[in-house]
């Protein structure tokens, strides 16, 4: 799809930019059977114009977790496995990682957990009832570092006010990230967003939280010497 007019009639919409880029990679054949044989199940299809039922999708009425672009979803699967009474919604763009996460959870027998291969704009502004999320979170988004690729990075302040629209009062918006220009950069976005409160007792980050799993890549990063950043706001009524 181009912004060009592909008929002297209509152009086609522009499209909002986007804070990932998909590209193409092999799938196993793990990724592959999650993504054939166990997205049917797990999976979730938007339908426009309807809101998720989200209790009929999870069968009961729990504590729900939004997770943005899980990756190959190690930190989601372990939150699933530790919080069986929390219901998880996954939003992934990226075929293996959505198709490794499935495989995974249907080979550990986890029903709390549902996927959407989707835009998480698009989820959040369709797909997502007012008031109806505990906890959104965002762990290791695209940083973006370069500064003519700042209006990429998924943080702003019209983001912002779509997370606030879904999370209940007192419900919280987790973000991480190991880059400190971007960490300085959500401080910055979040004071601006109205109706958030910064959760940390001291300065501007909170210290990582047990229930937020270390992944492989964090560990590896810290043996590195590199700092990681986490960010706790929650909604004000």
């Amino acid at each position: 799809m181009t912004d060009r007019e592909t008929s002297s009639e209509q152009p086609r919409p522009r499209r909002g930019i986007k804070s990932y880029v998909l590209r193409a990679g092999r799938m196993t054949t793990a990724q592959t059977r999650g993504l054939e044989d166990v997205y049917p199940r797990l999976g979730i299809t938007l339908q426009a114009g309807e809101r998720l039922d989200l209790d009929a999708l999870f069968g009961r009425k729990a504590r729900r977790v939004v997770e943005i672009g899980f990756g190959m979803g190690a930190s989601l699967l372990e939150q699933a496995r530790q919080n069986p009474d929390t219901d998880f919604l996954g939003i992934e763009v990226h075929a293996p990682g959505v198709g490794k996460l499935l495989d995974e959870l249907d080979k550990a027998g986890l029903t709390n957990v549902r996927v959407c291969r989707e835009d998480a704009i698009r989820v959040l502004d369709e797909g997502l009832e007012a008031e109806s999320i505990d906890t959104v979170q965002l762990f290791f988004p695209d940083p973006w570092p370069k500064k003519k690729h700042h209006k990429r990075r998924i943080v702003q302040l019209p983001f912002a006010e779509k997370i606030r629209r879904i999370l209940t009062p007192g419900g919280t918006f987790h973000m991480a990230t190991d880059w400190e220009p971007y960490a300085e950069y959500m401080v910055e976005v979040m004071r601006d967003a109205p109706g958030f409160a910064n959760t940390a007792e001291e300065g501007d980050y909170v210290p990582r939280p047990d229930f937020r799993p270390q992944t492989k890549f964090e560990t590896r990063g810290e043996r590195l010497g590199h700092g990681v950043w986490d960010l706790i706001y929650r909604r004000e009524s």
